[in-house]
């Protein structure tokens, strides 16, 4: 089977190559968080001003697990993303030389700054010496004479090993060192002098574009590790964390949105502030780019209350909810909690306030857009998967997505292996592979196996990949035989259902031979039933309906009638509404069965009804409810046909003016082809 989509716009330049510099630091740090946050509650109960004081833990447990095992980790991670187990060990020697060049250098000056913690050296060296070895080793593959492998292998590794460590003792201590040096000094000016909260003037953008992680991970974990490693708690992990700005930005959606962003707010607002999943905001901010405004001033809000409270986390906040910012925060004292919720509610207020403003101002301006069936939402929705300002259509609902899709590729046999991948592997592809598992196992295909895993980790598994559509390209550079399939969003993507419908498909290439057989066993469609799939006595543009509920049973009538299904079709289309809403987009509905219902399928069909005022489909317009109903498979096919005429917003306008059931098959004729 092929799946299709419209092709997807390469894109370069700086801001993507800071981005998957991003995304590869996260891949390091991720992974490696619980032993972080091991390390945060070690500090927090044992430290001298902790609650339980103990001088032996401190020295020879919290001290030895932040400056020698956490940089060790991180680096053998870096390394095994490069070149495996092989990468994974030379890079942890050589990281273990960097750690001494730098305890080094502070030993030459007895009273001067301490050793800084390894974690930029791990960064660097982890991936760096992976990559030599990577390369050496192609320099003699093939080239070793047999019953030599082993012992050219385990010296080309030890030698290599040596010469990193060294490098790491002579160079990379020195760099990491002046490194740190110089960013402590910057931010312990910024602090002095009050001049932190200025931060958020390039966190907050940075996190709407996807830029964060290498600001996060590259910068703000090594100095608030540092900074935790002396005082116990940090400021710079609650600087990108600090889940206020986003809960505020939404919360005005909630209130003063309009449309769909309106519509989609707060479970949006529940995702992000309780989930983590800060990704979910990030349209309704792209959507109107004032509200940057809203956002850099929530987010300084937040920084300046935490420095004046000296408050701040005891280890990072993983995911960035407010279950993993409280927990962190209660690890260091119940005061320093209070401090830290007092800032998370000023930034969110703060944000609330401004974006009300912005929001309100431009109500009137937006609901004219809107009616006039401007998608700035679907848009921003775009433009945060795959930075394009380009308004979703049915197509790419139906097939994959804002402004992508499901990727052209070719599976050879049934579907068995789904992955949902992310930056970190964590948070949002997390939850979406949590969505996708329980779809699939509700469709009957529980031998499919739906897991979660960085970009970086990817391999030749899996059948399918999915991904947000601002990753989707390099996911596809990693596995190009995959089927790559785009989302728009993590709550209730349509695409979830394709996926499902992508299994099925993958699964219902009968042999040749079993034709007649099932063809026999097959219920025989009523007398009369026309071969068109649509026929004039299928359109209405006079139907009774008023609500979602209403509008499919009449649907599922109109199918009856035609003797393309049972009555009994009609529980399956309304189980399948209570799965993922079949609301398309362009004022269309599609509502259709579920697979387990394909037993209930005569023949393939589709009614169409035209609503003289809309319906409301789960907080959307609907005027137009296409009933489907396909055999064998069909109702694929229908789909993409019924797709091509309401992508067509001029095609959309023809159809609300035609005058007459005549008139919209003239239109609507082509999925009779």
């Amino acid at each position: 089977m092929t799946a299709t989509a419209p092709a997807v716009e390469q894109r370069g330049g700086a801001r993507v190559a800071v981005q998957k510099f991003g995304t590869f630091l996260s891949g390091m740090i991720m992974p490696n968080i619980p032993a972080l946050i091991a390390w945060g509650i070690l500090t927090a109960l044992f430290i001298p001003d902790g609650p339980f004081p103990n001088g032996g833990i401190t020295d020879f447990v919290v001290g030895p697990v932040i400056h020698y095992l956490l940089p060790l980790i991180i680096a053998n991670t870096g390394g095994r993303m490069v070149y495996d187990q092989r990468g994974g060990i030379v890079a942890t020697v050589a990281t273990g030389g960097a750690i001494g060049g730098a305890d080094y250098i502070a030993s030459l000056v007895p009273d001067g700054p301490s050793s800084p913690h390894m974690f930029i050296g791990a960064m660097i060296l982890g991936p760096l010496s992976a990559w030599v070895m990577k390369q050496l080793d192609r320099l003699w593959d093939g080239k070793v004479k047999a019953g030599f492998e082993m012992l050219v292998n385990m010296f080309s590794a030890g030698i290599v090993a040596f010469l990193m460590a060294l490098f790491g003792f002579f160079v990379i201590a020195q760099v990491v060192t002046f490194i740190m040096r110089v960013l402590g000094g910057a931010v312990g000016f910024l602090v002095d002098s009050g001049l932190l909260p200025l931060a958020s003037i390039i966190i907050e953008p940075a996190k709407v574009f996807f830029l964060n992680n290498a600001l996060n991970h590259g910068v703000l974990t090594p100095l608030g590790v540092q900074q935790a490693s002396e005082t116990g708690q940090s400021i710079f992990f609650l600087l990108e964390a600090n889940p206020g700005p986003g809960l505020g930005v939404l919360l005005a959606f909630t209130f003063f949105g309009v449309g769909v962003s309106r519509a989609t707010a707060p479970g949006a607002a529940i995702i992000h502030f309780f989930g983590g999943i800060h990704e979910v905001y990030f349209p309704y901010v792209l959507a109107k780019p004032q509200l940057l405004l809203a956002m850099i001033l929530g987010g300084a809000s937040g920084v300046a209350t935490n420095a004046i409270l000296g408050t701040g986390l005891g280890f990072p906040a993983a995911p960035g909810s407010i279950i993993a910012v409280a927990t962190a925060a209660v690890s260091v004292s119940v005061l320093n909690l209070v401090g830290v919720l007092v800032s998370v509610l000023v930034s969110a207020t703060v944000t609330f306030l401004v974006a009300s403003v912005i929001l309100r101002a431009s109500r009137k301006r937006d609901l004219e857009r809107e009616a006039a069936g401007r998608d700035d939402f679907g848009a921003a929705v775009a433009q945060t998967q795959a930075n394009k300002g380009k308004d979703s259509s049915v197509l790419s609902g139906l097939v994959g997505g804002a402004g992508g899709g499901v990727a052209t590729a070719t599976l050879a046999g049934p579907i068995s292996k789904i992955v949902f991948a992310c930056d970190a592997g964590m948070g949002s592809s997390a939850m979406g592979a949590s969505v996708l598992r329980n779809k699939i196992k509700q469709a009957g295909f529980g031998d499919v196996t739906v897991t979660n895993v960085a970009i970086a980790n990817l391999d030749a598994t899996p059948d399918v990949i999915v991904t947000q559509q601002e990753l989707t390209d390099r996911a596809r550079q990693r596995t190009p035989d995959a089927v790559h399939v785009s989302v728009d969003n993590f709550m209730n993507s349509p695409k979830y259902d394709d996926v499902v419908q992508l299994v099925a498909q993958s699964r219902e290439q009968a042999p040749a031979e079993d034709a007649p057989a099932a063809a026999a066993a097959a219920p025989t469609p009523a007398a009369g039933a026309s071969d068109d799939v649509l026929t004039l006595e299928r359109i209405t543009v006079s139907p009774t309906a008023t609500t979602k509920e209403a509008a499919i049973q009449e649907a599922a009538d109109a199918l009856v009638a035609a003797g393309a299904v049972t009555p009994a079709y009609a529980d399956a289309m309304r189980d399948r509404e209570a799965t993922v809403s079949t609301y398309m987009g362009n004022l269309l509905a599609i509502p259709h069965g579920t697979n387990e219902a394909k037993g209930e399928v005569l023949a393939s069909a589709i009614s169409v009804a035209r609503y003289p005022a809309p319906i409301s489909w789960d907080g959307n317009d609907v005027r137009f409810v296409v009933g489907i109903a396909g055999k064998d498979g069909g109702h694929l096919e229908i789909l993409a046909k019924i797709a091509t005429v309401f992508s067509d917003e001029a095609e959309v306008q023809r159809l609300l003016d035609a005058p007459d059931e005549q008139a919209m098959l003239d239109i609507l004729g082509a999925v009779n082809d």
